[in-house]
């Protein structure tokens, strides 16, 4: 009944090129058969992600009711949706590693290649309650207030003594609970100490959840940040628990992904990159492009070690070009630098000169800030428009992250080539369209289930069946081998 060409069969052919040895060996042997052989289960749910079909129940029902999905079963008989998500938790490892054993069997086929990598992130919906936030500001205020209460009713002068004269104080009294039983003075402040400990532990374990990068997350889904999404359905801009989705995109497939809470792109480019190097056999992209959320000196500096291009736009790449922008005296990009003198002169022609340098840990490489300051600011005619000090006095003073300048001049140089503007033509087509295709027609939008781990296994998934269904249409219609890159945008 399925013709030679059905999409099935090619899609079932592709997936017999894997090695399922890993998958086998993660499963123990012991005790009842297989519902499912594993190899099959696989096949079956990377098939139904590649018609856009998440839903453990809606799988169930396409193994039992459609031709193409029994086909792919074979001589095994159709899973309940019990099953299926119980593979799809328990072989998160596997299913990553099927992910980037499929990644690396496109390259070697010559669908992909390690010459530009298009980067970009989307905000997805977690499961999680939009009203079950935990913020970080509201939690250290009251550990504070707690704290304070607990110190000044024992009378000490740390958390650890308390709990010490606490414990002494409570092991000596008799409680009472239940109507008619009347609890005395000591009882009530031993409970009202103990409550105390209480927050303090709770409090505790909530900073402890959120760690040091965040400053939300969700009580149903620890592993949710309360970010700003697109598809605000209220239009208020309200704040939903979600995850920051990176797609790494190369000759229109996806080659690399990966999930983040925090809410900017600036931090993840470096972990993506790591993770991709490892997972490729620790080959890397010549160049690297991404939008200017990514822009970072430790960005930079990462690319420049691995000796890869950088085609990240600046911040200020747009906006610089307008009049207002140039207008702006008081910025440092419209100063001039003077190198042989290591100074800045400002729009009156006075020259700021190198006041201290500052070295701070931050992020994966130390970094340097330059403070420039004005010799002497009386009398200027431009003063109100370079500086916003209320002092007449107070000389101007700028600052700078030193060799940043430098990095992100090349950048712009990189972008503004012939290669730059089909690689910025290219990004915006690939990466873009890898999202558009992703929220619009296959309709991902929300997570289907809850936690850091089992939503990654989700979107590993998701690029399995991305990346199968892109092989089908690209095949179909004779493309093979061809690279959407910038040396190529017909």
């Amino acid at each position: 009944m399925l013709p030679e060409t059905a999409e099935v069969r090619f899609i079932d052919a592709e997936l017999n090129k894997l090695d399922y040895s890993e998958l086998y060996s993660g499963m123990c042997r012991r005790g009842r058969k297989y519902a499912v052989d594993p190899k099959t289960m696989f096949k079956v749910v990377a098939y139904a992600y590649e018609k856009w079909i998440y839903s453990s129940r809606k799988i169930e029902e396409a193994c039992r009711m459609r031709i193409d999905f029994i086909w792919m079963l074979g001589e095994e008989k159709a899973p309940d949706h019990s099953t299926i998500a119980r593979f799809r938790k328990e072989r998160s490892e596997e299913i990553e590693a099927l992910f980037y054993q499929y990644v690396r069997k496109l390259e070697e086929e010559g669908e992909t290649d390690h010459e530009v990598v298009y980067v970009d992130g989307t905000k997805v919906e977690s499961r999680a309650g939009r009203y079950t936030f935990v913020w970080r500001k509201s939690v250290e205020k009251n550990l504070e207030k707690v704290k304070i209460e607990l110190l000044e009713k024992t009378g000490t002068g740390t958390v650890t003594e308390a709990r010490a004269k606490v414990a002494e104080k409570v092991s000596g009294l008799i409680f009472v609970h239940g109507t008619g039983k009347k609890k005395s003075l000591e009882q009530k402040e031993a409970e009202r100490l103990l409550e105390l400990l209480e927050c303090i532990d709770k409090y505790e374990e909530q900073l402890g959840i959120m760690g040091n990068g965040r400053n939300s997350y969700s009580k149903t889904d620890h592993g949710a940040t309360f970010m700003r999404m697109k598809e605000d359905h209220m239009r208020n801009g309200q704040l939903k628990p979600g995850y920051n989705l990176q797609f790494a995109v190369n000759s229109e497939y996806i080659t690399g992904l990966e999930l983040f809470p925090d809410r900017t792109d600036s931090r993840t480019l470096i972990p993506l990159l790591e993770e991709m190097k490892k997972q490729h056999g620790g080959k890397v992209y010549e160049k690297v492009s991404a939008d200017a959320g990514y822009e970072s000196n430790d960005n930079y500096l990462y690319l420049e070690e691995n000796g890869q291009s950088s085609f990240i736009k600046p911040v200020n790449f747009e906006a610089k070009k307008t009049k207002k922008y140039k207008s702006q005296i008081g910025r440092i990009e419209n100063m001039t630098y003077l190198e042989n003198e290591d100074c800045y002169v400002c729009a009156e022609g006075r020259k700021l000169i190198k006041n201290r340098e500052v070295q701070e840990k931050h992020g994966r490489f130390p970094r340097t800030q330059v403070y420039y300051r004005c010799e002497d600011c009386s009398g200027c005619s431009q003063r109100s428009k370079c500086s916003k000090a209320k002092d007449p006095l107070d000389p101007k003073e700028v600052r700078c992250i030193k060799g940043f300048d430098t990095r992100r001049k090349q950048s712009e140089e990189n972008l503004q080539s012939i290669e730059g503007i089909r690689i910025r033509v290219s990004r915006s087509i690939q990466v873009e369209g890898a999202f558009g295709l992703m929220k619009e027609d296959y309709a991902f939008r929300r997570f289907l289930s809850f936690g850091a781990v089992n939503v990654r296994t989700e979107m590993f998934l998701f690029g399995i069946g991305f990346n199968l269904k892109k092989r089908y249409y690209k095949t179909s219609a004779g493309r093979q081998k061809t690279h959407f890159n910038y040396d190529n945008t017909a």
